[in-house]
């Protein structure tokens, strides 16, 4: 394969980076008030990129493609979640431009950093060499770190930011200390040369390198027991930012998890099976009883997402095409019910244009702002699973894989700790629904909400309503290519 072929192939992420490059320099040469027009430009280049990246991923009979030596590899997984990295960044960007121009905060720079994250998050996905998964991982995750503390008046933005930025340098430098390991007892950072070195001899050095990978691994996708960050961080962080957090990254840290744990440790399945099991049990339940006593509507989202962090980790315990396969069914419906929601959070605020962040604030919601407070029932009911929702449908194919996995018993204690979880996505709505709104509660009536946050949210609880079952088979079809990709290592 020639030069150009390779250029082809990482069209998708050179076209964001000197759009990036083009930006950042309009940027510098520009005025705040240009703010909007580059946020246009960004959005464009993104669907253009969605529209390249589908082009490779349609017909999905098309061919794997290596490039530069083994670096990168364009194939179905990579491709379907690009489009969603891309599309969730989409959808922030949408809803951000309104919420920091209230603070008078908003400027050029953030959709440049929300370009260069998401092309640092498709090399995540695509990386087929440890090398090129650690640069991919740094350039998304520096630009998380200025996103956390990008509000530089609230105090709580400049603290999640400070926090964000130690606990992610720790995660770091534990993934690059277990690359190290496993570069040592493998002599190569090429996935398929890992993968053919530790079927040939896997000795203890080579699974403590694995344990610090999959450790700092978990660490990006807030799964306990490295969790610790998310609920200050949720909290702390812009509204808009950690929409954010919680859809793109978490895509793109899912997206390289199943990549490395079914390629270069595909073999040693057993050895790391226990952990994410453990993993996933205790993030479900963690993530449900934490979610329990929040008063604060972010950190009971933050829990939430830990929750089901639990649920895919479910599908990856499976090490199987089938367990793949629903952790990218469950990965494309949460991030419809995880950006609903923040949206939502976005469009709660009183007459002064003030955020409603409590469950108190929200009470009576249904009675001031009917439209919204089904809008985020709905949203809710899915995250807990409950039928018809498509929510439902994401945790039935990671228990049916487990399942057929024969992990019956890690299925059986799912199922019933998603129970638990329902109890505080009911909570929500029985506070919207029926507790008496304040006294002196005085709300903006819902045609002040911004244009562009009515637009996402309807997309969002269309995505997630009964109508979505009708694409089940189109999603299948798509995952399950995707997933049977991961399992092609030459």
């Amino acid at each position: 394969m020639d030069f150009a072929s390779y250029l082809y192939l990482t069209g998708a992420e050179i076209g964001l980076s000197l759009t990036g490059l083009i930006l950042l320099l309009v940027t510098a040469w520009s005025s705040a008030k240009a703010a909007r027009a580059i946020t246009i430009a960004a959005v464009a280049a993104l669907f253009g990129a969605v529209i390249f990246t589908a082009v490779d991923l349609f017909p999905l009979s098309s061919p794997n493609g290596d490039a530069f030596g083994g670096l990168y590899r364009v194939d179905a997984f990579g491709s379907f979640a690009k489009i969603l990295i891309y599309l969730a960044t989409i959808a922030c960007l949408m809803v951000t431009p309104k919420f920091f121009a209230a603070h008078g905060a908003y400027r050029g720079e953030y959709p440049v950093l929300m370009l260069f994250s998401a092309v640092g998050a498709g090399l995540m996905v695509s990386a087929t060499d440890l090398m090129t998964l650690y640069i991919g991982l740094e350039m998304s995750s520096l630009s998380s770190y200025i996103f956390a503390s990008f509000l530089r008046s609230d105090w709580r933005s400049n603290e999640a930011g400070l926090k964000y930025f130690i606990l992610g340098a720790l995660a770091s430098g534990i993934i690059l200390y277990g690359m190290s390991l496993v570069y040592g007892f493998a002599g190569t950072t090429d996935y398929v040369g890992i993968r053919a070195a530790f079927e040939a001899s896997f000795p203890m050095g080579a699974l403590f390198g694995v344990v610090f990978v999959l450790a700092g691994l978990a660490f990006k996708v807030a799964a306990v027991p490295f969790h610790m960050w998310t609920p200050d961080v949720y909290e702390g962080a812009p509204t808009p930012v950690t929409a954010f957090f919680a859809s793109a990254p978490k895509i793109a840290a899912v997206g390289m998890l199943l990549r490395m744990a079914l390629g270069p440790f595909g073999s040693e399945a057993e050895a790391w099976r226990q952990i994410v099991i453990f993993a996933s049990l205790a993030s479900i339940v963690l993530g449900a009883l934490g979610a329990i006593g929040q008063q604060n509507l972010k950190r009971l989202m933050a829990y939430s997402s830990i929750n089901n962090i639990g649920f895919l980790l479910i599908g990856l315990a499976c090490a199987t095409p089938a367990g793949a396969s629903a952790v990218a069914q469950y990965m494309a419906i949460y991030v419809a019910m995880t950006l609903g929601s923040f949206v939502v959070l976005l469009m709660l605020r009183d007459a002064e244009s003030r955020p409603l962040e409590t469950l108190g604030d929200i009470a009576g919601l249904a009675v001031t702002r009917k439209a919204l407070a089904w809008c985020l029932a709905a949203l809710m009911f899915s995250l807990a699973g409950i039928p018809p929702l498509f929510g439902f449908w994401a945790k039935f194919v990671v228990f049916q894989a487990a399942v057929e996995a024969d992990l019956v018993a890690l299925a059986a204690i799912g199922i019933a700790a998603s129970v638990i979880g329902a109890f505080y996505y009911i909570k929500v709505v029985k506070v919207m629904f029926f507790d008496e709104p304040p006294s002196d509660a005085s709300r903006a009536p819902e045609r002040h909400s911004p244009a562009e946050h009515w637009a996402v949210l309807t997309v969002c609880v269309l995505a997630i309503s009964p109508l979505a079952y009708l694409a089940t088979p189109w999603l299948s079809d798509v995952t399950g290519q995707a997933a049977a990709s991961l399992f092609v290592l030459a």
